[in-house]
């Protein structure tokens, strides 16, 4: 009696085991039609992506001080052709 008690219990810790393993397969799919589906949202809502932000922020900063370098040059050019 007590091998097959045994053995009952091994085979029900291997479908345990079985279960387990299928139902962390299920969710690792799950996970990836998720996560395909919000990036196909994301994308056709034309979000821009961190790291294109970031780029375009740091673009927009290095234009910003061009500008305002240049507008101090064009007001100081702008004084000495007063001043003559």
């Amino acid at each position: 009696m007590p091998a097959t008690n045994s053995r009952f219990f091994d085979e029900l810790a291997k479908l345990m085991s079985n279960a387990a393993g299928a139902a962390q397969g299920v969710r690792k799919e799950i996970d990836t039609l998720v996560q395909t589906q919000v990036e196909r949202v994301l994308n056709n809502l034309n979000v821009v992506k961190r790291e294109e932000f970031d780029v375009a922020k740091d673009m927009i900063e290095k234009a910003r001080l061009e500008n305002m370098r240049l507008e101090s040059r064009i007001s100081q050019l702008e004084k000495k052709l007063e001043g003559k």
